[in-house]
């Protein structure tokens, strides 16, 4: 490979961090156009014409949605496998990575981190608080209590690190942003699970990067990860005021 792989995507986006830690968990060097959500200039109208995030471009290959850049990612790059060679265990991987872009994507990000962050700093909105505690109350420990069954105790799902570890562990992070932590006494898998995938280093440079980011205003934030070493593309698409895209990010 010639050249690093561009991702246009922000830190902050689960769908864009489930791409970013199987480019880390596979050594494959990459560049990032860390875009905030919503504001894509016409140039990522065109790259992107749902206007949603991850974006990856391979040369002349442009490729949207986070599911189709990671099974693209292990076409191209299969030497660290992120999917289970069995295919048994392969669909059901592929079930639990869709129900964490789906179900969790909805209650973490559009009912949760959207309201209380992107909502208000983004756009100037106020913050529907009953929306955000059926996600907390109501929705959220659904979600939990099935995913209490599906994880070990130790370990990852399929033996080795595979997408659906990756994808279940990048969207509580979300959930982190907004001050939400899972119970351990009452779903004890689910928090030992986000320990030990949060302590990866993958998931950990991703971190720094993401924490930085919270505790700045958005105008200074690619100015931050510059400084932060961030492997920053050298322009960028996200010079746009803030428009909601066709449909959600993923």
């Amino acid at each position: 490979m010639s050249e690093p792989l561009t991702i246009i995507g922000n830190y902050l986006s689960p769908y864009v961090r489930k791409v970013l830690v199987c480019l880390e968990l596979k050594g494959i060097p990459y560049r990032i156009d860390p875009i905030a959500p919503f504001v894509g200039n016409e140039a990522f109208s065109r790259l992107s014409p749902l206007r949603r995030i991850p974006v990856l471009i391979d040369g002349e290959l442009v490729l949207n949605d986070s599911t189709v850049i990671c099974e693209y990612l292990q076409d191209r790059f299969p030497g660290t496998s992120l999917y289970p060679a069995d295919p048994v265990r392969r669909a059901r991987a592929r079930w639990l990575e869709e129900y964490a872009d789906s179900y969790l994507g909805d209650v973490i990000v559009w009912r949760m981190f959207f309201q209380k962050g992107v909502r208000r700093f983004l756009f100037n909105e106020g913050t529907d608080e009953d929306v955000v505690r059926r996600a907390r109350e109501e929705e959220l420990p659904v979600g939990l209590d099935y995913l209490e069954a599906q994880l070990p105790e130790d370990g990852w799902l399929f033996g080795e690190m595979c997408i659906a570890d990756i994808s279940i562990a990048a969207f509580f992070r979300n959930a982190v942003f907004v001050r939400y932590q899972v119970d351990a006494a009452r779903w004890p898998r689910v928090a030992a699970f986000l320990e030990r995938a949060w302590a990866l280093p993958a998931f950990r440079t991703l971190a720094g990067y993401e924490d930085g980011m919270l505790r700045t205003p958005l105008p200074e934030q690619r100015e931050l990860l510059a400084a932060m070493g961030a492997p920053l593309t050298e322009t960028t698409c996200g010079d746009a005021s803030p428009r909601y895209g066709l449909m959600r990010l993923g």
